[in-house]
């Protein structure tokens, strides 16, 4: 994948193919190949690590979830839930020159504040965020939460 950065996640393989001038991936959790974007980089990443590291189930993950906000559609990029389909954790995904800051995270929290997701991440797959929500505050962790119990 000439052109995008080496990312601060593990090394993955991903299935592409050029289309035109540009280059599609194969996103096997939709069944579908997808435009190669930065973002879309950085997300099969995300849901790389998560399923490896995180002990999140594929089947487990819903790519851009809908949520209504203030009755207007808006998407989150990663969603993983639970048994009953309840979301456990919010991850908002950026391109790799697009800084994490105050607006990724206000964002984030917009979304949360409909889903109620117990985490949040935030990635541009340089710098990643991750946080807990307790008692209706962010509180920062040292890493990706441990998922495989939920």
């Amino acid at each position: 994948m000439s052109g995008l950065p080496k990312l601060n996640f593990p090394a993955i393989r991903l299935r592409a193919r050029r289309r035109g001038d540009g280059v599609e991936v194969w996103d096997s959790l939709r069944g579908i190949y997808l435009v190669l974007t930065p973002e879309e980089w950085v997300r099969q990443h995300l849901i790389a690590y998560l399923t490896a590291y995180c002990g999140v189930q594929p089947k487990r993950i819903v790519q851009e979830y809908a949520v209504a906000l203030n009755g207007q559609p808006q998407r989150a990029d990663v969603v993983v839930v639970g048994d009953r389909a309840e979301p456990l954790l919010l991850a908002e995904c950026k391109a790799p020159c697009i800084p994490i800051n105050s607006r990724t995270l206000a964002q984030a929290v917009r979304y949360n504040s409909v889903l109620g997701a117990r985490y949040v991440i935030l990635t541009n797959g340089l710098r990643h965020y991750c946080c807990e929500c307790r008692d209706g505050e962010y509180v920062q962790l040292g890493g990706f939460p441990d998922l495989s119990g939920e």
